[in-house]
């Protein structure tokens, strides 16, 4: 892993973990981190292996808020919203979720048997709770119906895009063609659930409707009653929807007009015979002489009789017998001539004076009527309002039995405009459980929950993360990194070991590291220079292998290294040690020992006995220092956990340099703070750092 690019955050003095240390933490708790994101992945992929498949499938209906135009006055309301009919779509998509619809579905499908829906399983057997279900009245469910609708209800989903009139009816169960089959069973249940609602309603309007026919017919005969009655008591007698009254003024007047028409013309007709007989005008000259066929044969024959005349004067001459046989004829057809003509101008008079008396006739007569017409019109105001009540009840009759009629016809016609347009196919593939998204999905959260229980961790209880958290925190420069060793020997015998190529990386940072403690000079020191290891109780195996390397740098630059261990247990009659000489009991040259390759001197804690007085010890481990000085160059001294040792308090002032030695990522903060406060109750400071890197990235 990556380290993150370096934060710019003030360090606080307290050696509290940055947010630029985070990287470290996550890194040091790797194998936690993976820990958890393995056992949630492994739970998340048993739980895809051991899960019955389900599989997914999906029916399409397609919903237009616009019914189909069958009929022009529909009982359904044909009016699409303001919205384009989104929102009775959406009702709709309730409605095909509803308990009428599903209900059908699940007896269309028998689905009551099935043990995936009912809970018939082994332990609903076991508890006793299946049971022989008793006849349901109509309309109602079953308890098993009830129970499979209730855990239909559970693998049904009813989905629209955005902006479609298109609902999915998804339908998920263990089953691929059962998933199918049930979606499909659902789209043609609403189908038939919204034809068998519209049709209830048609029937239902249509008997609404002849319900209220027999009160509408009962309210037409009492107005028609209403209004034969009041005729009656008026004596206003209809013939044809109106008065007789009424159409004999209207005939009277009319034959009045046209005999007032009559009389004028005759009136003209007379006058102008008179005229004529005044001024002595050619008789006959009148129209109604001149339309007659009678005068007109007679003219005729005249006309044939003068012709004749004058045919044989000019054959036979004026004397001629047979002219004076044709005068005679003459003047017998112009005396006929003129009596018809005097006929008919009698004719003319006489019909005048007739067409005269009719009009007078007819005067008086429409003179009667109109006087009693005028009687009559105060009652006519009355019959002309219940005639208008008795039209507006037929009308509305009219339209109730039309109405009803043609709801009751509407009652067999589906105007529902939805259809499936999309019917559901056996999905070839399971939709549930996606095994392995489910695995990388619960490997990431594992991840992230690995990451921040390994955070939590660290803030719980804070470890040393770096090189710079080791200086703000124990207030002293970190001299060397080193590397631990995989098995380090215990007890006595780490000192005779011999360095091998193996460790050739260990020693090198162990140069670095004494190097820094001791600055070479080419001055002489009057005293060996010494250094004083401690550490914090659990760093005790870290704490000897950085003494061990120290020595081992100090015999590889030419330097004799007095190596001291403090921390032994004191064996009753073993070799004398510092200890011994604290008190005063042996002298310098006989605690020490060497290897066997004489690289290395060796001084142990020594014999159990009493501790010595605090002013005779400090004096006595002056001395030995000084005495160390005239046989070595360095001293190290193996001081262990300082709170546990607190019988070498003597030696804390008198050495030259204070090494802490701590692990990366595994000593904690408030241990460093205890082996810290430790020396300087004892008087000293730490004056460095040693620190031990396991992953070698400090």
């Amino acid at each position: 892993m990556q380290p993150p690019p370096q934060e710019t955050f003030r360090r606080r003095p307290d050696g509290a973990v940055e947010v630029s240390e985070l990287w470290r933490i996550l890194w040091h708790r790797r194998l936690m981190i993976l820990a958890v994101a393995g056992l949630l992945a492994g739970l998340a992929l048993a739980y895809g292996l051991l899960t019955p498949s389900l599989y997914t499938a999906s029916a399409q209906l397609l919903i237009d808020p616009r019914d189909r135009n069958v009929v022009s006055n529909d009982v359904n309301p044909n009016t699409v919203s303001p919205d384009g009919g989104l929102a009775q779509v959406e009702s709709q998509a309730s409605v095909v979720q509803s308990t009428n619809v599903l209900a059908r579905a699940i007896r269309t499908t028998k689905l009551t048997e099935d043990t995936e829906f009912n809970g018939a399983g082994l332990l609903s057997r076991l508890l006793g709770r299946i049971a022989t279900d008793a006849p349901a009245p109509d309309g109602t469910l079953t308890p098993t119906e009830a129970r499979t609708l209730a855990n239909l209800r559970r693998k049904i989903s009813v989905r629209r895009a955005d902006k479609v009139l298109v609902l999915d009816v998804v339908v998920t169960t263990r089953d691929a063609d059962k998933s199918a089959k049930l979606a499909n069973a659902i789209a043609e249940a609403y189908l038939a659930d919204q034809a068998d609602a519209r049709s209830r309603a048609a029937t239902e309007a249509s008997e609404g409707l002849t319900a209220r026919l027999a009160e509408q017919r009962k309210r037409v005969e009492a107005a028609e009653n209403a209004v034969e009655r009041y005729r009656a008591e008026n004596n206003l007698v209809a013939a044809s929807g109106r008065l007789i009254s009424e159409q004999q003024l209207s005939e009277i007047s009319n034959q009045l007009s046209a005999a007032q028409a009559r009389t004028s013309t005759l009136r003209s007709q007379v006058e102008l015979i008179a005229q004529q007989r005044r001024r002595g005008a050619l008789a006959g000259s009148s129209m109604e002489a001149l339309q007659s066929p009678v005068i007109g044969r007679l003219r005729e024959q005249e006309a044939a009789l003068v012709q004749r005349e004058a045919d044989l004067q000019s054959q036979f001459g004026p004397r001629h017998p047979s002219i004076g046989a044709v005068q005679n004829q003459l003047v017998h057809v112009r005396r006929l001539i003129a009596t018809e003509i005097e006929r008919v101008e009698q004719s003319v008079r006489t019909e005048y004076e007739r067409a005269l008396g009719n009009e007078k006739l007819l005067a008086s007569k429409l003179e009667t009527l109109t006087r009693q017409t005028q009687g009559a019109d105060q009652a006519s105001v009355r019959l002309r309002e219940l005639q208008r009540d008795l039209e507006a009840v037929r009308a509305v009759y009219a339209t109730f039995l039309l109405r009803a009629q043609e709801t009751r016809e509407q009652a067999n016609l589906d105007t529902t405009n939805a259809r499936i347009i999309s019917r559901a196919q056996p999905p070839l593939q399971a939709s549930w459980p996606p095994t392995f998204p489910l695995a990388a999905a619960a490997a990431v959260l594992g991840l992230g929950l690995g990451a921040g229980l390994a955070l939590l961790r660290e803030y719980a209880a804070p470890h040393l993360l770096s090189r710079s958290q080791a200086e703000a925190l124990i207030g002293a420069p970190v001299v060397g990194v080193l590397r631990p060793r995989t098995a380090p020997p215990r007890g006595f015998g780490r000192w005779f070991r011999r360095s091998t190529g193996r460790q050739a990386e260990a020693d090198g940072a162990a140069q670095l590291a004494l190097l820094l403690l001791f600055k070479p000079t080419d001055v002489p020191i009057p005293a060996a220079r010494s250094a004083l290891l401690i550490s914090a109780e659990a760093d005790g195996d870290e704490r000897e292998h950085a003494a061990d390397l120290l020595a081992s740098a100090g015999v590889q630059h030419g330097e004799r290294v007095l190596l001291v261990d403090t921390t032994t247990e004191p064996v009753q009659g073993g070799p004398a040690g510092l200890m011994d000489i604290l008190r005063g009991e042996c002298s310098f040259e006989d605690a020490i020992h060497f290897s066997d390759a004489k690289d290395v001197a060796l001084m142990s804690a020594g014999r159990p006995k009493a501790a010595t007085q605090k002013a005779l010890a400090r004096s006595y481990a002056m001395r030995m220092l000084g005495d160390a000085s005239r046989h070595f160059d360095i001293v190290v001294i193996d001081g262990g956990p300082l709170e546990r040792n607190v019988k070498i308090a003597p030696l804390v002032g008198m050495v030259e340099e204070i090494v802490l030695v701590a692990r990366l990522y595994t000593t904690r903060q408030q241990e460093i703070m205890r082996a810290v406060e430790s020396a300087r109750v004892m008087g000293r400071s730490v004056t460095a750092t040693i620190l031990i890197d396991a992953d070698g990235r400090g």
